[in-house]
């Protein structure tokens, strides 16, 4: 199998060691288009670090967290040889590499006395005092990936916002540890901010797609002919994993038309559907019914323009992005497609509405 190597992104990579160099003080959304890269950018970035960090990186993709057990299981790693003194003392003394940890290391003990107590504030004062003890020698960074799979999550109330709450303290109030909570869902991000009350106390890292002279650089790499870039830029645009598909096909026009023919068939699929299904989205707390003129509204905006303003957002437009046909960027206050591949063939679907 062929191995792609990373790609670029100084720009951000340069922008979050600038954040890390400083005193922790607020949080780092890191945002973006689904498959942009940025979760390949962190795992480069956390191989990158000077030794004086310690990483917690846990990525909640995938996992099933319906409880307060399954969101402990899944913040915390078992360590089943130590207890917990001889963790912290290990994790702040040791300084031959860099310390990275898929889960927070916990003694055994520890672990089940939090199953017991099934309170998040418990959680909380534990992880506080944990990170407390590791910032007298070390720098400590915990990086929550996918971090939306929790959003609906309640705990003696919504979970997700005692969660920021507790970050807040962490970052602004007591400079104990850098905190980036990372997520292709930007309205799980504009619904965290605004809930959250998170205005001047976090910051946003948009990790997009390449521009087009990055594309140009990464298709200089794999030995695209001139003819074989126009066709990736025309129909990828800076999409990374569209891109590396490309690179691993020998017909790769062909293989071109093929993701647009299989992109174009699945978004006229979630379309058409709501003209005979009177499908209901949950919207500000109430579940509201799509109107399908609303939908074809929204993405017919896109047959002359890549991009465009909104003035809010609606359950049409929550819907679609729910659907990963288009994206967000609530910083700029715009709306757009995915991906290049995803404009053109939202184009498509609208030759035949």
């Amino acid at each position: 199998m062929k191995r792609i190597p990373f790609h670029n992104r100084e720009r951000e990579i340069k922008e979050v060691m600038n954040i890390l160099e400083a005193e922790p003080s607020l949080i780092t959304f890191i945002h973006g288009p689904i498959n942009s890269g940025k979760t390949t950018m962190v795992s480069h970035l956390i191989e990158q670090l000077p030794e004086e960090y310690v990483v917690f990186y846990i990525n909640l993709r995938g996992r099933f967290i319906s409880d307060y057990r399954d969101f402990i299981k899944v913040l915390f790693k078992i360590e089943k040889e130590k207890n917990n003194k001889e963790i912290l003392k290990t994790i702040s003394e040791i300084s031959a590499e860099t310390l990275k940890f898929s889960g927070i290391p916990v003694a055994e003990s520890i672990m089940n006395a939090l199953f017991k107590e099934k309170s998040y504030e418990d959680v909380f004062e534990f992880l506080e005092e944990y990170f407390t003890t590791i910032a007298k020698n070390k720098r400590p960074v915990l990086i929550l990936d996918e971090l939306q799979v929790i959003g609906d999550l309640k705990i003696n109330g919504l979970l997700m916002y005692k969660l920021f709450n507790f970050f807040i303290r962490l970052t602004k109030e007591l400079h104990l540890c850098h905190i980036f909570a990372v997520s292709s869902d930007s309205l799980f991000i504009e619904q965290v901010y605004s809930e959250a009350m998170l205005q001047g106390r976090s910051r946003h890292l948009l990790v997009d797609d390449f521009n087009e002279v990055e594309t140009m650089d990464f298709l200089d790499k794999h030995n695209f002919s001139d003819d074989e870039k126009i066709v990736a830029w025309n129909y990828c645009g800076g999409k990374p994993i569209c891109l590396v598909e490309l690179v691993n096909y020998e017909n790769r026009e062909e293989k071109s038309q093929e993701m647009l023919m299989l992109r174009t068939g699945e978004i006229n699929q979630r379309i058409k559907v709501l003209k005979i299904v009177n499908k209901k989205i949950l919207f500000e707390g109430e579940e509201i019914e799509l109107k399908y003129e609303n939908v074809i509204k929204i993405l017919d905006g896109f047959s002359d323009e890549a991009s465009y303003a909104y003035e809010m957002i609606t359950p049409e437009i929550a819907y679609l992005v729910k659907e990963n046909i288009l994206f967000v960027d609530s910083i700029r206050g715009i709306i757009k497609p995915q991906s290049r591949l995803e404009l053109l063939a939202i184009r498509e679907v609208m030759k035949n509405v």
